[in-house]
């Protein structure tokens, strides 16, 4: 069952992203997932906006892959260096759909 991983992140010390951004994409892919996004484009359309400087929606096979991934120690000092420099929230959901009325989606 496909996972989405959504990474919600206000940088509070830019130095990390570079080499995160250039370099994290790769153990994405290593554990069968793919960026759907990666973009400091967010516009709040209802509700109170988050403090948020970047949202990246990642695509896995499996949540058990975007586990993998965000516990694989090559991800570590990424992570680390993030955490340092943000406040980061990662969130998993699959592909179901709660109320069951979406034909195309798996009732959860």
């Amino acid at each position: 069952m496909t996972a989405y991983l959504i990474a919600d992140i206000k940088v509070t010390d830019g130095k990390w992203v570079p080499d995160y951004a250039a370099s994290v994409h790769e153990l994405v892919h290593k554990h069968g997932g793919k960026y759907l996004s990666r973009s400091g484009n967010v516009k709040t359309l209802e509700g109170a906006p988050l403090d948020t400087s970047l949202i990246a929606i990642m695509s896995f096979p499996t949540a058990k892959a975007a586990e993998s991934f965000v516990t694989d120690p090559a991800y570590g000092r990424f992570a680390a260096a993030r955490r340092g420099g943000s406040e980061s929230r990662f969130q998993l959901i699959d592909d179901t759909d709660l109320a069951g009325t979406i034909p195309y989606l798996a009732k959860a």
